[in-house]
């Protein structure tokens, strides 16, 4: 029997990129599935396609920074499902400018999504992981390794993250939940389509990581025996720009 079978997985941002591949990605081993995004369009053809493999499939289209939305979808999972075993923080917002030039609107708004919304749901399903001594993701950012001009305000909510992710660590290794860091480099999705238009250079996806070789790392750290834990995990294109 596969380590993850049957286990209820929670995936945010799982409408595109590394939260579509990540929840595919346990849907051939067998996780029970919770994709939450807002698109819906988008999260019922991932969902569509997850149903294929995996035994449960959810949707939950919601804002996770609207804290009405979070407390609606606890609710939802205590009644669909009863228990939370994985949490993988995949959702985010992303945006460049010159700090002289960027509002501090700008910088609050990425707050509000990068930092605030996954503290949020955090602390919201916290309860049942602690119950099932389940396991948490926090999708980062290589960009907390060298903030270069442009991303400040980006690369700050990164740093927040990361520093979330350490702390609660040190909270609930002592109750048997593991937390994984994970800052992949410049990956081949949607986002990386646009901020590739942003700097003015051309996107040639193939010479980028793929979604599915970040989603086969963060599944193979969750399916490791309980006598080991994967804190962090860098991931970068094998393939370098020209």
């Amino acid at each position: 029997m596969q380590a993850l079978t049957e286990q209820v997985a929670v995936i945010t941002g799982a409408s595109s990129g590394i939260g579509k591949a990540i929840a595919l990605g346990l849907a051939t081993q067998g996780a029970k599935l919770c994709l939450v995004g807002r698109k819906r369009e988008a999260l019922e053809a991932v969902t569509a396609i997850a149903r294929k493999t995996a035994p449960t499939v959810v949707s939950y289209c919601i804002d996770l920074t609207v804290d009405e939305d979070v407390s609606k979808l606890k609710t939802n999972l205590e009644r669909d499902f009863g228990r939370v075993d994985l949490l993988v923080h995949s959702a985010g917002a992303f945006s460049m400018g010159l700090l002289q030039k960027t509002s501090v609107e700008e910088l609050d708004w990425l707050y509000r999504a990068n930092v605030r919304a996954p503290y949020v749901l955090t602390q919201a399903l916290l309860p049942m992981l602690l119950s099932s001594q389940g396991q948490i993701v926090f999708i980062n950012s290589s960009v907390i390794m060298y903030a270069r001009a442009n991303v400040g305000q980006f690369a700050a909510t990164q740093h927040a993250l990361k520093a979330i992710a350490d702390s609660l660590r040190e909270e609930v290794n002592p109750l048997q939940v593991r937390v994984l860091s994970v800052f992949p480099g410049r990956t081949a999705t949607p986002r990386q389509a646009i901020i590739h238009e942003m700097e003015g250079k051309p996107y040639d996806p193939e010479r980028l990581m793929q979604p599915e070789d970040v989603a086969a790392v963060v599944i193979n750290a969750l399916s490791l025996p309980r006598s080991a834990e994967v804190t962090d995990i860098s991931l970068r294109p094998f393939v370098k720009p020209i």
